[in-house]
């Protein structure tokens, strides 16, 4: 009898060894493949956000294929229109920018360095000092012509990594399309690969990461829409040149706790001194950022996003970082989905632990008694 319980705890280890060098292995051929696996993963979210919509049009006797096309078409309108009202904004807005840049140059070296040396004591413009700067160049131009070469080197390469980029825009919506047609098909052919004796628990998680998943990522892109919008129309309405470019940016990234608010605060603030000098546009900056914020926290947040991912803010910054440092942009756009159902699986590791003998033991437990008195009682069979 105990010969048996030991072969099938040895058999239990060993599948249980074959699942982490399976898991191992997963992780190991997406850090290769992380160059080319991004317009996958977007296609495949876009298909996955999309498919929701697929579903109720056949719910209504349509067609999948009709239903796919037609849903595949208002995404593409979408992106036509958003293209129309937005790249024209973005151009002039960028060409603002690099007419800006001698102004924010004169501001850094004629007033925030000084600010900052007679504040800290540093010498900062003489490190700055042009006719320095030149001397230092004469000196190590061996070493000046070996950095040259490399940043020559890196353009080219940025080429090809430009050639790259274009190629993954142009596939992304070949991609869409079929991961919209094809979706059902492919999560069929997933779980049919998944043992049987594990079904029940895989589909329930499967259906909790989906559910946390779906309601998580819906309402944020909401938010970083409805923010970015505002945070435009705000800095525009304070004057600030450069105003709708921030908002944008500062939009896009209210998917990184604090990030948004914290660059709305920099750039703008950075922006309203450069181009007024004055604390009145600089305050105009700052309540900018508090409405935004307000709106946010008290309204967005609450009715768009809630509580579904279930993720305190650190380990969302923790997840967005180690994503990019692990597989780069593929990294950050896989992070918070990933840690969404990471954070489902240890809620159920977790449920599971609880219930385990690791967990309640074997021996009876030591209990004090509910008035604090410091006595002990002993929970077991044969405790009065």
């Amino acid at each position: 009898m105990h010969r048996e319980e030991d072969l099938a705890t040895i058999a239990t280890f060993y599948r249980r060894v074959q699942w982490v060098a399976l898991g191992v292995g997963v992780a190991w051929a997406i850090w290769l493949l992380a160059p080319i696996l991004s317009p996958f993963v977007f296609a495949a979210i876009l298909g996955w956000l999309g498919d929701p919509m697929v579903d109720r049009l056949e719910a209504r006797k349509i067609r999948r294929n009709t239903a796919v096309i037609l849903v595949f078409g208002a995404m593409v309108l979408v992106l036509v229109i958003v293209s129309i009202l937005l790249v024209p904004v973005l151009e002039d807005q960028v060409l603002t920018l690099i007419q800006s840049l001698p102004h924010y140059r004169d501001w850094l070296v004629g007033t925030a360095l000084p600010w900052v040396e007679h504040r800290t004591g540093l010498q900062l413009l003489t490190w700055l000092d042009p006719d320095r700067l030149f001397k230092l160049l004469q000196e190590h131009w061996q070493s000046a012509g070996g950095v040259a070469a490399n940043v020559l080197g890196y353009l080219s390469r940025s080429g090809f990594a430009l050639m790259g980029w274009v190629a993954n825009i142009a596939l992304l919506p070949v991609l869409t399309f079929f991961f919209l047609r094809d979706w059902d098909l492919i999560v069929g052919r997933i779980g049919l690969l998944v043992p049987r004796d594990h079904i029940d628990t895989v589909r329930r998680l499967a259906l909790e990461s989906n559910e946390v998943l779906g309601g998580f990522m819906r309402g944020q892109l909401l938010v970083m829409l409805i923010l970015g919008i505002l945070y435009a129309l705000g800095l525009w309405l304070v004057g600030l040149d450069l105003g709708i470019l921030i908002g944008l940016i500062a939009g896009l990234l209210t998917f990184v706790p604090y990030l948004g608010p914290a660059s709305i605060v920099l750039f703008g603030g950075i922006a309203a001194l450069v181009q007024f000098g004055d604390w009145q546009h600089l305050a105009g900056v700052g309540l900018v950022f508090g409405v935004g914020q307000v709106i946010e926290s008290f309204v967005l947040t609450p009715m768009l996003v809630g509580d579904r991912i279930g993720l305190h803010p650190m380990a969302v910054i923790f997840a967005v970082m180690a994503g990019g440092t692990l597989f780069g942009f593929l990294g950050m756009l896989l992070a918070l989905p990933v840690a969404a159902v990471v954070n489902v699986l240890l809620r159920y590791a977790q449920a599971r632990y609880r219930q385990s003998r690791l967990y309640a033991g074997d021996t009876p437990a030591i209990l004090l008694d509910a008035g604090g008195s410091g006595d002990a009682s002993i929970d077991g069979p044969d405790a009065a």
